[in-house]
């Protein structure tokens, strides 16, 4: 595979969603190692057909005949999302990725195993979540998202008082924010923002309701790598109040 053509394909998926926004975005890099040929063809012919196009969302017609509306915000590589695709297929789940390579690995799965209820966003989820109606969505999955770590990077973190506001707006009464990390700074963080939000409900109810990872909960491949480094994880989950 030639350069020009790896290049060309990742700067037209890439275009199919700039905003030209200035704001701190809550990724890093968009790019890694050179996709194979058939990543290639799926993001020229398959990923153009789940792009949620700009505007209003209209999630009904997104997703004809869905009960439900959930959103992954940093899908990685997919699996969970994926995951939780097969396991309610009556939801319409729309996920937002900006890394060129979990789109690609994504588009796989979605091709091989010929999903129907996945939409994709190739940006920053906040873009998502701006144009969703109110009260729309039964879930929202954070899961292990970036740390941003350095001081000078936090207000990048996804859990800030302006994404709060977005979240309250478009769950339902009763929905689910789910926040899985295996960094406890962040942790900290996250509870320390949705603790202080009397909208949001934390629904443990013992330690290890966030020290175990629940059923219903699929396994994603930060987490086996989190594990295999002997770092513990965090589930967290909150309910629209």
């Amino acid at each position: 595979m030639g350069t020009n053509r790896y290049r060309a394909s990742t700067e037209a998926a890439l275009r199919l969603t700039e905003t030209g926004s200035r704001r701190s975005d809550l990724y890093g890099r968009r790019t890694g190692r050179p996709l194979s040929g058939q990543q290639e063809a799926l993001i020229g012919s398959l990923l153009p057909r789940l792009i949620v196009s700009s505007g209003s969302i209209d999630l009904p017609s997104l997703f004809p005949g869905a009960k439900n509306f959930a959103l992954e915000v940093g899908f990685g590589g997919g699996e969970h999302l994926v995951a939780q695709s097969q396991a309610f297929p009556s939801t319409g789940f729309i996920g937002c990725e900006p890394f060129l390579n979990g789109l690609a690995k994504l588009l796989s799965q979605i091709d091989a195993l010929a999903l129907k209820n996945i939409r994709i966003h190739t940006d920053d989820a906040r873009d998502v979540l701006v144009r969703l109606p109110d009260q729309s969505l039964s879930s929202v999955f954070v899961m292990f998202p970036d740390p941003w770590p350095k001081v000078r990077h936090h207000k990048r973190r996804f859990f800030q008082r302006q994404t709060l506001d977005l979240l309250a707006r478009v769950l339902r009464p009763g929905g689910e924010l789910r926040l899985a990390t295996d960094h406890m700074d962040y942790a900290r963080w996250a509870l320390a923002h949705l603790m202080a939000d009397v909208r949001f409900r934390w629904s443990a109810r013992s330690a290890a309701d966030w020290r175990v990872r629940p059923e219903g909960w699929p396994p994603t491949r930060y987490e086996q790598k989190a594990l295999i480094a002997g770092r513990s994880c965090v589930y967290l989950a909150f309910q629209r109040a």
